[in-house]
């Protein structure tokens, strides 16, 4: 058995490691050597032009604006999702009524209801915030003229100072709920003596919350943090669904940007170049988010 176990290994291993290299590490790799050429995706015949995509890309002003917008969506996504996450999370499992540590009745009714949108797809759920959002038929607008709120009812996606903040919005509420179910996974964890003695100590709820429970929930949290970086860099189905980056490129993001650029003007060397800047910044940012959220693990004896 001993003598055998690499040819055990290898054919288990070689054949999926081979499909990944093919279809995962080769389009990569394709797209590096694209992004040096002025190939416009249907001819075969092309020019090597080097690091001229590259050039052309400091000094467009489309590309600086959808950088932009998704530092918005880095600055604010992962900060409100894991917070709104945290927040229902804990009144679901430590949130129980005259100061007991126990869940509120029906938390696994709520947190189906959180997790619902994980169920949809990017397009659906796309097309379903279109229609909420319709300035003359959506479910938005009308409560708020149900409400008597109609100085509140606007064109949310087509007014470029509200756009974004619709979009991030939808992208908030759709991943909320994943969050809500982990981190709540994560509190079950936890001892209830250390909330029952916080409790006895007059601590309140926001106290708890911060200095317990965020803190022996850190690794969770470093998690979540970088996948929600990630979702936030690669926002482009939410935003070509609901927007096309419109209006007046309010919503323009770096995956629009390679969309429009590579199948809407046939530029695949120049989407390439951009494409391979969003790789190194999204690489970028999930080492510095590891690196800024690490800290000494707290171990539960």
């Amino acid at each position: 058995m001993k003598h055998g176990k690499w040819p055990l290994l290898a054919t288990f291993l070689l054949p999926p490691l081979a499909l990944y290299a093919y279809f995962v590490i080769s389009p990569y790799a394709q797209t590096f050597v694209i992004s040096t050429t002025d190939w416009h995706g249907l001819s075969r015949n092309y020019n090597v032009v080097g690091l001229d995509n590259f050039k052309r890309l400091w000094n467009d002003e489309h590309i600086w604006n959808a950088l932009l917008h998704n530092l918005w969506l880095l600055l604010l996504l992962p900060v409100v999702t894991i917070l709104l996450g945290l927040f229902l999370a804990t009144m679901l499992n430590v949130g129980g009524r005259s100061g007991r540590i126990t869940g509120v009745w029906g938390a696994s009714v709520y947190k189906l209801i959180y997790f619902a949108p994980q169920m949809l797809s990017v397009a659906v759920i796309g097309v379903l915030w279109t229609e909420v959002y319709n300035p003359r038929s959506g479910l938005l607008n009308a409560g708020l003229r149900a409400i008597g709120l109609d100085g509140l009812a606007q064109i949310w996606l087509g007014d470029p100072d509200v756009a974004l903040a619709a979009v991030i919005a939808v992208m908030v509420w759709s991943n909320v709920g994943f969050y809500v179910v982990l981190f709540g996974a994560a509190m079950q964890s936890v001892p209830k003596d250390i909330y029952e003695a916080a409790a006895l100590d007059g601590a309140s709820r926001f106290a708890t919350m911060f200095k317990i429970t965020v803190p022996l929930l850190w690794d969770t949290i470093q998690v979540a943090w970088v996948y929600l970086a990630i979702i936030a860099m690669d926002s482009f189905a939410l935003v070509q669904i609901m927007t096309r980056g419109g209006p007046s490129f309010s919503t323009d993001v770096i995956g629009e940007r390679v969309y429009d650029v590579s199948f809407g003007d046939s530029q695949f060397g120049y989407g390439s170049a951009i494409g391979v800047v969003m790789f190194f910044l999204t690489l970028t940012i999930t080492i510095v988010a590891l690196r800024l959220t690490r800290r000494e693990r707290i171990e539960l004896s």
